[in-house]
């Protein structure tokens, strides 16, 4: 069945797709420190740490960011395979 169906991405493709997924991710990263980062952290820094109720908004804020990503990239992924298109299958 080698041959069949669709054709097998080169390497310079794969290279491609990961290349263009950590684009994705680093930017994702970048938007998720600064809409974290305006929502708890007080403008006046009046500690050199983070506080206790800035520590909690952080993690909180960074998991109900990853976990909307999450939920978003898996609906899009489905839309895609029932659209039969697909990824490389890395």
């Amino acid at each position: 069945m080698f041959g069949l169906g669709r054709p097998q991405p080169t390497s310079a493709e794969k290279i491609a797709a990961v290349e263009n997924e950590l684009k994705v991710v680093a930017e994702m990263h970048s938007r998720m420190v600064k809409i974290c980062t305006l929502k708890c952290i007080d403008k006046s820094y009046r500690e050199g740490d983070l506080s206790k109720g800035e520590s909690v908004c952080l993690d909180r804020c960074a998991a109900k960011f990853f976990e909307t990503h999450q939920k978003i990239s898996d609906q899009l992924q489905k839309e895609t395979q029932a659209r039969g298109g697909g990824g490389f299958g890395m």
